[in-house]
Parts: C-alpha cells; sequence; structure tokens
C-alpha cells in the first residue's frame, strides 16, 4: 500500500485542518519544500497536496508553492484543490502533477471527468469527499444531497480508475479511519483503486488499511501531531513503486 503524507496549503502556509472547518486552521510547518523533501527523506515517494484556497474559492493562489514541490521534491505530486476547468487541469498536469484529484467539480461538472478521462487518463482521480454518507462540495462546505456509494458507482461507470475518500468527520481527528465506509466503498466500485483519507493515526490503521488491501492511504495530521513514525508506517505498508516506478 502506497502511503501519501499530506501537504494543506491555504494563504501560502502548511496547515492542517479539523474535520475540513476553515476556522481551524493552523500552521503545521515553515516550508511545504522542506516538508516534502523529510517525506522523501523518510521512504515516502508520493506526497498529497491540497489548495485549500482552490478548494473554497476556485483560485489557484498556492500554485508556484505546488510548482516549487513538484520540481525539487523527488516526489509524485498528488494534487487536489480548485480543479473545476480543463484550463485548472491543463495547468497541474502540464506542471507535472503525477496525478490530478478532480473533486467539487465531478458534482458540478461531470463534463470534465469525461475530458479528463480522454485527455489524461493515467493521471486523473475522482475525489469524494463525504459528510454521514453524503458528498460534500466547495471545500466541504455545500451538501450536494448524493449517497457516496452511489456517486462512486456513477464515476466508475465513466472509467474512473482512482478515487480518493474522505470521510469528513475523521479528518483530522486523530480518531482513526472510517474502516467500514471504506469497505463499502471497495465493494461497490471492486474495478477502482482507493485512497483511504481521514483518521489514519497509528501503525495500527496503517495495518489494517494495508490488509484490507486498499491501494493507497494518506497520512495528514498524525505526522504533524508526532502520533504515526512516517518512515516506520511506510516499512509496514510495503513497497511505494506506484506502476512499476520506484
Amino acid at each position: 500500500m502506497i502511503l501519501l503524507p499530506a501537504i494543506d496549503l491555504k494563504d501560502g502556509q502548511c496547515v492542517r485542518l479539523r474535520k475540513g472547518e476553515f476556522d481551524t486552521a493552523h500552521q503545521v510547518a515553515a516550508s511545504a519544500l522542506d516538508t516534502a523533501r523529510a517525506f522523501r527523506e523518510a521512504g515516502a515517494r508520493w506526497v498529497h497536496m491540497v489548495d485549500l484556497d482552490g478548494a473554497r474559492n476556485g483560485r489557484r493562489q498556492n500554485f508556484p508553492i505546488i510548482d516549487a514541490v513538484i520540481r525539487q521534491s523527488g516526489l509524485k505530486v498528488e494534487l487536489g484543490g480548485g480543479l473545476r476547468s480543463a484550463p485548472d487541469l491543463i495547468t497541474a498536469v502540464g506542471a507535472g502533477a503525477a496525478r490530478a484529484v478532480i473533486g467539487s467539480a465531478a458534482v458540478t461538472n461531470p463534463a470534465l471527468v469525461d475530458y479528463a478521462l480522454r485527455w489524461c487518463p493515467e493521471q486523473t482521480a475522482v475525489g469524494i469527499d463525504s459528510l454521514d454518507g453524503r458528498v460534500r462540495t466547495s471545500g466541504w462546505e455545500a451538501d450536494s444531497g448524493l449517497d457516496y456509494l452511489d456517486f462512486a458507482r456513477s464515476m466508475a461507470e465513466k472509467g474512473v480508475k482512482v478515487i480518493v475518500f474522505t470521510d469528513i468527520a475523521t479528518d483530522g481527528m486523530l480518531s482513526g479511519p472510517s474502516f467500514d465506509r471504506l469497505a463499502a466503498l471497495q465493494k461497490a466500485v471492486p474495478g477502482c483503486k482507493i485512497v483511504a483519507s481521514g483518521g489514519v493515526t497509528t501503525l495500527e490503521d496503517v495495518k489494517r488499511l494495508r490488509d484490507m488491501g486498499l491501494y493507497a492511504a494518506i497520512v495528514g495530521k498524525a505526522y504533524y501531531a508526532g502520533t504515526l513514525d512516517l518512515a516506520q508506517a511506510i516499512q509496514e505498508a510495503g513497497p511505494q513503486a506506484d506502476g512499476g516506478e520506484a
């Protein structure tokens, strides 16, 4: 299982939120690039980056920082937040993002998913952010009214192969992942690679997700809070190669 340590950006700073609530944002690191390099030294080969300002208002004001991580960290970047149009995708993938995560736009502009699957299928993922089983959009602030499993099935039917699933209730809470919802998602879309996000706190969490057969898991607050040793977690997760690359 691949581990993707996370860097969330708001107003140019590396921050973490609790349950996605913007008024809980607090800085957790001084430099995104230095943090990414530390991930690399611990054995990571991927980093999950989220442009929180982009997710909330569609403006890519943090892109210079993201671009520096893409170019200088030695990590593959999975990027989400504010990818709402074809030009957004072209900018992200053109800059070297290894995977572009379409979140809100998958709900509000599903034609963008179709475009991405035609233009850059290997770099396309859909982010499903769920609270109480319902898909949320616009930086998690709007309730779409869609059931997360039904929505996942509709994305799989389009040809989406990677789904980044976040249970908002667990995000940033150091309470453990939503194993039951993840298992239900695996059953609903057996042909998709699932990236688990939210609540990964301990080495036991990593082992359990690995043993479930998940493709990948995102590690956020646990790294910054010191509840999880990244190097040890990566060792337990297993080889970090993806698609034949080291």
